[in-house]
């Protein structure tokens, strides 16, 4: 018991005892630095350094932006910015499966099917529908055949008429819808019920009279293709156009641009303007009546 506390008196003692730490030069000898330490300062010394690196870089990782190059630290903007992308994304896949839905739907009315108002279970994991893949009924087929191949203006007047200007068409006054050079003139026998005027690629197309847009649209065979309806049932028709500038149920004033000149549609052979004017039904000749 004696020997216990003599030891640890002893170890006690120790702490206090002090050593020189001497630095001094191998070649001659001389001191340069005299430290005199105990074992307790140099307990403490080492003591309080672990503590304040612990404080530094406990402080750099939480207040400044060195904590961003510690591997796997993330911070707050980069949590935020994520969960802003999954809520995104949770949007999108809501809308996909809404442009499914609609897409199911109209392959159901082209099959002639039932409309349905929710995905079924086995079409859930498809992520679309190729349009490509619908299959098409005779239906739509003749369907499909008969509105690409037919026209706005559809009657078609006897060839052998002589002559369908009425005295009438004398009281307008008709604005040139375009200046330009006249390729390919009216003939009624040949089913051409107008005039092609060429012109520089570009130029406006002018509305002939005072009207009202009666249709603005597009086929497969006069391309853009736009009509007025004007004053004692006078209607004038514009087609190969590259665009149209105005819309169903317009009304614009003799002079007014409608078009660009373009070479749209299957019939066109080259940039050109083929104009055509109907009064009561029947064609006739624009040249009659305009100077181009």
């Amino acid at each position: 018991m004696a020997d216990n506390t003599r030891k640890e008196k002893s170890f006690f003692n120790k702490l206090h005892d002090k050593y020189r730490l001497v630095l001094m030069n191998d070649d001659t000898f001389e001191e340069k630095l005299s430290l005199r330490l105990t074992r307790f300062n140099v307990f403490v010394f080492f003591g309080t350094l672990t503590i304040f690196l612990v404080v530094a870089t406990t402080y750099l990782i939480a207040f400044t932006p060195l904590r961003e190059y510690i591997p796997g630290y993330a911070d707050f903007n980069t949590r935020k910015v994520l969960r802003d992308l999954n809520l995104k994304a949770d949007s999108l896949q809501a809308e996909l499966r809404s442009k499914d839905l609609y897409l199911l739907n109209i392959r159901n009315i082209v099959e002639g099917r039932d409309i349905v108002e929710q995905m079924p279970d086995s079409l859930k994991s498809q992520e679309f529908f190729e349009i490509a893949e619908l299959s098409r009924s005779r239906e739509d087929s003749i369907l499909r055949a008969q509105f690409e191949t037919e026209e706005r203006i559809t009657w078609t007047p006897d060839p052998t008429t002589e002559s369908f200007e009425p005295q009438a068409m004398s009281q307008f006054f008709f604005f040139p819808p375009l200046q330009g050079i006249i390729t390919n003139h009216f003939n009624p026998a040949r089913r051409h019920f107008g005039i092609d005027i060429v012109a520089d690629e570009g130029e406006p197309i002018k509305a002939t009279l005072d009207g009202t847009v009666i249709f603005s649209t597009w086929t497969l065979t006069t391309g853009y293709t736009i009509g007025l309806q004007h004053a004692n049932n006078l209607i004038s028709v514009y087609k190969h156009n590259s665009n149209l500038l105005k819309e169903e149920g317009s009304y614009v004033r003799a002079g007014e641009v409608i078009a660009l000149i373009g070479e749209s549609g299957t019939l066109s052979t080259g940039t050109h303007l083929h104009f055509e004017l109907w009064f009561n039904g029947n064609p006739v000749n624009p040249v009659d009546y305009i100077v181009f």
